[in-house]
């Protein structure tokens, strides 16, 4: 947060207002370039570092998005990015601006638009843990495919807040809908249907800032909760789009890899973005 996007150097007036002084922070390096060796007395010593990326970043280079493609990683937590290009793109609906990858210290930088949601995965624990309406989180899919709908109930997973696109840190959880007729397969399959709903409102967004219409594109998926063929199958129908699963859903490694790769000569951009998908 100390960055400047467009200089990608430390911001001299964000270190000033802070009291930062800008010779403790480390050198700032691209996505893909060597920066050091493994040191003496670790088990892979003079192995070569040369690929640094955040969690998300790197799951998005995993799925290879490009320009105007965006993915969305399914843990505890749901994170959407979009891939803008070369341009920075300022928010008008509730998203961050940030960087998505820069392949080498002489490459483009990619920007991107950045959506969190709170509660995804952590919802199908909570009813686990909390309710004990299943005995794991792999016994959703069943339950909630016991019934074709969620006969009216909703679900908002507001336990701590709502992120991206709301900002709503007093917002609270809630289930509406509840009748006599509602089973828990009912209430498992709102649950399912809310990470479908924030994931949906956080693309929505997406689609307003990018100005580009959300039929013309698709959204990439990862993460253990892709898994669930009627949460994929329902957040597709949700978003009108697409949504492709890759048959490695830990695509997290697999963006390092390829970055590590790349500066380490092993393979080239091209090898990346035209036959690793």
């Amino acid at each position: 947060m100390l960055m400047n996007l467009k200089t990608l150097d430390w911001d001299p007036a964000t270190l000033k207002t802070l009291g930062i002084p800008g010779e403790i922070l480390p050198k700032i390096v691209s996505n893909a370039e060597v920066i050091g060796n493994v040191a003496t007395g670790w088990p892979i010593k003079g192995v070569q570092i040369s690929g640094c990326l955040g969690d998300q970043h790197a799951a998005m280079l995993g799925q290879v998005c490009r320009k105007g493609e965006a993915k969305s990683t399914y843990g505890t937590g749901a994170f959407i990015l979009l891939n803008t290009g070369d341009k920075v793109i300022k928010s008008n609906h509730g998203l961050l601006s940030t960087i998505a990858y820069k392949l080498g210290s002489k490459a483009q930088t990619n920007y991107a638009l950045e959506g969190s949601v709170a509660i995804a995965g952590a919802a199908v624990q909570w009813l686990r843990d909390n309710l004990g309406i299943i005995s794991s989180a792999s016994d959703i899919e069943a339950m909630a495919s016991q019934v074709e709908n969620t006969g009216g109930v909703y679900f908002v997973p507001a336990f701590n807040g709502l992120f991206a696109p709301w900002w709503r840190d007093n917002a609270r959880g809630i289930v509406i809908g509840i009748t006599r007729y509602t089973t828990k397969a009912h209430i498992a399959r709102a649950v399912l249907e809310s990470m479908c709903f924030q994931v949906k409102d956080v693309v929505d967004s997406m689609q307003k800032d990018y100005g580009n219409d959300k039929n013309d594109g698709v959204l990439r998926v990862d993460g253990g909760a892709t898994i669930n063929n009627l949460l994929m199958q329902t957040q597709a129908d949700l978003s009108a789009m697409p949504v492709i699963r890759p048959s490695d859903i830990e695509t997290t490694a697999r963006g390092a890899a390829f970055a590590a790769g790349l500066a380490a000569g092993i393979w080239k951009e091209d090898f990346i973005f035209d036959t690793a998908e």
